[in-house]
């Protein structure tokens, strides 16, 4: 396996992605509480742990993570009956909620609104679709959902629709035409094309299909943990190339079997930044902003989702039934500080953490979003 230190010795390599160099062992860097609490802390890929309900617990974890927003997933993925009609659903009681809340929540729609999230101390809440198929192949459905505040859609969920094969569809037969026609409506509308969740050729093939930058919000390097829900490099590098972030999960596939833990995640951030460049990355969870304590219940909870999931044949290898899906020295309201502080420890400028809390999807939001 190729070693943190082997990539570093590459110098060329390095300068190829525009990364100065990242000591092996460098000298831990300054950053702190201040530093955090002035950053633009972006989950890419989250949820609140209550669905569209606001229980104390979620207002609790709200409150003492610090963070400036959250993209959660509102449509339904998966084929079958009422999409549409369930994902115009979800986006309306997302949207109550953030109306029931407005001391706590904001609907972000446009940069503007992040700025007012972090300004305001609330936390804004982007509603992104995992999958198209609430769409039901109809192109004229994007601008629907655009005027109802989503911002981000997702071309496939694991297995195959109407745009193209997921991670885990065998034929890996990347995009379809209508794939191609969406990916091309999507930025029409000026919303964020998300390649997460997509076969290798899939991806590839939506990559060079944009004219826009994207994101797979919600991924791995598949260089350290060879599955097929993480990413290649010679993709990293295209999403780079075209202005995108590719957003580093706290999810098993950060190892090829096991519990991750927060080497495992560090690894892959600092992968990516020499793989993209410090201004391609950032973080998409796949988790809960509430905390998951390491216990029995949360095992017995784990082997039931495993089972659901495999049952519906979506599970993905790294998926297992004694394995939870989180990374357990993240798994606090508090995860984006104790990212950026171990990061700090690792010899990580204070400039470059910001960005890969947040500042970097902010960046990307404000490029490809609409004004109003």
């Amino acid at each position: 396996m190729t070693t943190r230190r082997d990539i570093l010795i590459g110098g060329s390599a390095l300068l190829a992605t525009g990364l100065v160099g990242m000591p092996a062992r460098a000298a831990p860097s300054r950053w702190g509480e201040s530093d955090y609490a002035k950053a633009m802390v972006i989950d890419a890929q989250g949820s609140t742990g209550g669905g569209q309900r606001m229980t104390p617990e979620v207002i609790a974890a709200i409150r003492a993570a610090g963070m400036t927003a959250l993209s959660m997933t509102v449509g339904r993925t998966g084929s079958g009956p009422g999409q549409f009609h369930d994902s115009v659903a979800e986006v309306a009681r997302v949207t109550q909620m953030c109306l029931d809340h407005p001391e706590l929540l904001i609907l972000v729609r446009t940069a503007a609104d992040l700025a007012t999230a972090k300004r305001s101390g609330r936390l804004g809440m982007i509603c992104n679709f995992q999958d198209s198929s609430p769409l039901e192949g109809d192109l004229a459905h994007v601008a629907l959902f655009r005027g109802m505040g989503v911002r981000m859609i997702q071309l496939t969920y694991n297995k195959r629709n109407l745009a193209g094969d997921g991670a885990i569809e065998a034929a890996n037969a990347g995009l379809s035409d209508y794939g191609r026609q969406l990916i091309a409506e999507i930025e029409a509308q000026k919303l964020l094309l998300d390649l997460s969740h997509g076969g290798a050729r899939t991806i590839a093939e939506g990559v060079a299909a944009a004219t826009r930058p994207m994101t797979i919000s919600h991924s791995g390097c598949r260089a350290l943990a060879d599955l097929p829900r993480n990413v290649d490099d010679a993709t990293l590098r295209g999403v780079a190339a075209k202005g995108g972030v590719i957003g580093l999960y706290l999810m098993p596939f950060l190892r090829a079997s096991g519990q991750p833990h927060a080497e495992d995640l560090l690894r892959h951030i600092e992968h990516a930044i020499q793989i993209c460049g410090e201004d391609h990355v950032g973080i998409g969870t796949d988790g809960s902003i509430t905390a998951t304590p390491v216990n029995a219940a949360a095992y017995d909870a784990q082997r039931q989702f495993y089972e659901g999931r495999k049952a519906r044949g979506i599970a993905a290898p790294g998926e297992a039934p004694d394995v939870l899906n989180i990374v357990p020295e993240y798994s606090t309201p508090r995860r984006f500080f104790d990212i950026g502080r171990d990061l700090a420890a690792r010899g990580h400028p204070p400039r470059r953490i910001d960005k890969i809390l947040g500042g970097n999807f902010a960046r990307l939001f404000g490029e490809t979003w609409p004004a109003n």
